[in-house]
């Protein structure tokens, strides 16, 4: 299960990488590990299904320290984020066993579709208007059966796509508590405890047929705690409108379509 690769001299950048993606990682809420894969299989050459389970202990930290800091700064809601988790579970086993029916090249063409489509959904989204409404009336809506429903849905999704590609799978979850009319901050907070738990069963499922590069891990995770830590501050000092939201929104898609067509590219 464990493995340590020989030292390189461009291993000297992953703290610098780790911190800044450990920054956005809790800004985004997301953990970053949508950018462990590209830059593990691209840049470093390595196998994919050894990135996949060395990027998801690589999130841990990331998920670990943003959801301590955001559940202090009241940027969580616990009872939501228990339905995406109950969902999780089960597609991230789910994911888990794709990843080991499938060969490398396959992976990597379909974590690029994954990246491509997110991409476009993204940049569709950030072109409408967001409706948030306060946090009561929101709560009030999550007890529904219908809520319950959808929670249960985009956390399958998300489970599946962390256990299968070995990233966050951040979009399914604030896609699906976007469609609570959750506001912003909430909805960041929460996700990333989705997250860290959809890592925490991934791992689990990946226990006996992935491999984790744990001197990778080792110097990603020396900068992304650093970076995790002053995220959710950095957040909370933040005055978000909507026209800046649009701005980072269409910028994070596009930087998920070209990641996804260099994963395409350079699956041989």
């Amino acid at each position: 299960m464990f493995e340590f690769s020989e030292i390189q001299n461009n291993y000297y950048l992953l703290p610098l990488i780790g911190f800044v993606i450990g920054i956005f990682g809790t800004i985004l809420g997301g953990g970053g590990g949508f950018f462990f894969i590209p830059i593990l299989t691209l840049w470093f050459a390595v196998p994919a299904q050894t990135a996949v389970m060395t990027s998801l202990v690589a999130t841990l930290p990331i998920t670990l320290v943003g959801s301590v800091s955001h559940y202090r700064m009241k940027n969580i809601d616990v009872r939501v984020a228990a339905v995406f988790i109950a969902g999780g579970l089960i597609g991230a086993v789910a994911g888990a066993r794709i990843t080991g029916w499938v060969t490398e090249a396959q992976l990597k063409v379909a974590f690029g579709i994954y990246s491509i489509l997110m991409g476009f959904g993204i940049a569709l989204r950030s072109r409408k208007k967001k409706e948030t409404g306060n946090l009561a009336e929101a709560l009030n809506k999550h007890e529904s059966n219908r809520m319950i429903a959808k929670g249960s849905f985009f956390g399958l999704v998300a489970g599946t796509i962390t256990g299968a590609f070995g990233t966050s799978g951040t979009m399914p979850v604030i896609a699906g508590l976007y469609s609570m009319k959750i506001p912003l901050k909430v909805i960041i907070g929460t996700s990333l405890l989705v997250v860290l738990f959809n890592s925490i069963f991934a791992i689990s499922a990946h226990l006996f047929i992935g491999r984790v590069d744990v001197t990778l891990v080792s110097f990603l995770t020396a900068g992304s705690v650093i970076g995790a830590l002053g995220g959710p501050g950095i957040l909370s000092r933040m005055k978000i409108g909507n026209k800046a939201e649009s701005t980072a929104a269409f910028w994070y898609a596009a930087t998920m379509i070209i990641i996804g067509i260099l994963m395409i590219l350079g699956r041989n």
